[in-house]
């Protein structure tokens, strides 16, 4: 039994044909050139539970996959197994996790393992500025990052410090990111802020009265989606 044989087993010609429109895997676009076989993330869970044993050495091989939906099944099979380990089997799985970011490499991949593994790792790691190491500095070099995933693992990382009201981070890269050009990023930022202000919505608005002027269209949007419609539009009028 095997990864690939088990992830065969759900596949659909019909649903792979769907998801290759619906991830843009067409020439020139954000998943040009990837690969599905039609397995729906529910079916993929039931594939990775079956082989949440497996070793780092064998999920590697499952990572490295030119089809999605086993790129996938290796990350949740890493977010199961780092959810049970503790200490240095936590900074084991974290470091692979880090090392093979080229392999992590559409929006659901980054947004079903980021928060949940790198995110909670560094929940209790000093910040970039503190005396007691580098830790968080690597989601600010991610954040740097020319490549348009790592820069989204690096903010959606920081949806786990949200979850525990730590906004700095979030801010921080959020700042990092307002002049990105991709629109996976502006949707991504506005994201994290909207949660921001979810908690604390004075915390969001005065990052907004900062930056909402120059701050792309869409992540904007995204930011103040659950805001009072009054402000919302204030906002989008530019009238704050």
């Amino acid at each position: 039994m095997s990864v690939k044989k088990e992830l065969k087993k759900y596949s659909s010609p019909a649903k792979a044909k769907i998801l290759q429109r619906f991830f843009k895997t067409g020439k020139g676009d954000y998943g040009e050139g990837d690969i599905f076989i039609g397995v729906t993330v529910p079916n993929i869970r039931i594939v990775a539970n079956q082989f949440k044993d497996l070793s780092l050495t064998e999920v590697k091989k499952v990572l490295h996959s030119k089809i999605h939906e086993e790129r996938l099944c290796a990350l949740l099979i890493l977010v199961e197994q780092f959810s049970k380990a503790e200490g240095l089997a936590r900074k084991k799985i974290v470091d692979f996790y880090l090392k093979n970011t080229q392999y992590i490499n559409n929006w659901d991949l980054v947004d079903l393992s980021a928060p949940k593994i790198v995110g909670v790792y560094f929940l209790d790691k000093p910040s970039h500025t503190s005396r007691a190491g580098k830790n968080k500095k690597i989601l600010y070099k991610l954040a740097k990052s020319k490549n348009l995933w790592e820069k989204r693992i690096a903010i959606l990382a920081t949806y786990a410090f949200i979850k525990e009201n730590d906004f700095k981070d979030t801010l921080e890269i959020s700042e990092i990111l307002l002049n990105d050009q991709h629109d996976l990023m502006h949707k991504a930022v506005g994201w994290m802020l909207r949660e921001v202000g979810k908690r604390d919505m004075q915390v969001e608005e005065k990052f907004l009265k900062l930056y909402y002027k120059k701050m792309p269209r869409t992540m904007l949007r995204y930011a103040i989606e659950r805001f009072p419609e009054k402000l919302r539009q204030a906002y989008l009028k530019g009238k704050i």
